[in-house]
């Protein structure tokens, strides 16, 4: 017997792997129309949370909630964590940003409403500058660094980030020299 699944059903799947949150055009894609999507929002079975963003509530909050919908915010696939946030999010420096960094593609215009926690990048990545933290998309570390050395984030915060991701697997000893390279031009020793 074929079990028939509620649309909430099929949007709480899509939030289990998003920290609760699910995009319009995710519901479009399982076949939950805007006005489905109004009915839900309107017997509290689903939060909005932002320009095409909602939160299904049975699903716990995590302390990683507000990265995630930063990401989704934006309504561009290609988007990710990025610069300071994503920085933060190696844990190799005690970089402590004050909104969250995101790149989307060069050719990218974001117009929505709730920009201001969110400093917008425009870069075209590809799948080797990127990884996977907590399940979101972020700039893999040697991407995060050369980031934040265009960024002129502080020279003693990157290179405590070299120094603490050489000691693990996220830097190569060859990606560790060249970042070196690039931040000692930049600070003008070479």
């Amino acid at each position: 017997m074929a079990m028939i699944r509620t649309q909430l059903e099929r949007l709480r799947e899509i939030a289990m792997d998003q920290h609760g949150f699910v995009t319009t055009a995710q519901a479009l894609e399982e076949g939950v129309m805007h006005t489905e999507l109004s009915k839900l929002v309107a017997r509290d079975r689903l939060d909005r949370v932002a320009h095409g963003v909602y939160r299904v509530p049975q699903v716990p909050e995590t302390e990683y909630d507000q990265y995630t919908l930063a990401v989704l915010w934006t309504g561009a696939p290609e988007a990710c964590l990025s610069h300071d946030t994503a920085l933060m999010a190696w844990d190799v420096t005690d970089i402590n940003p004050d909104r969250t960094h995101l790149t989307v593609s060069k050719t990218r215009r974001l117009r929505r409403a709730g920009g201001g926690l969110y400093v917008i990048h425009h870069e075209n990545l590809v799948n080797s500058d990127l990884a996977w933290w907590q399940g979101i998309r972020v700039t893999n570390v040697p991407t995060t660094i050369r980031q934040c050395i265009d960024a002129d984030v502080p020279t003693y915060l990157i290179r405590q980030a070299l120094e603490r991701a050489s000691r693990t697997t996220l830097l190569r000893e060859a990606d560790q020299r060249q970042l070196t390279f690039q931040l000692e031009a930049r600070d003008g020793k070479h």
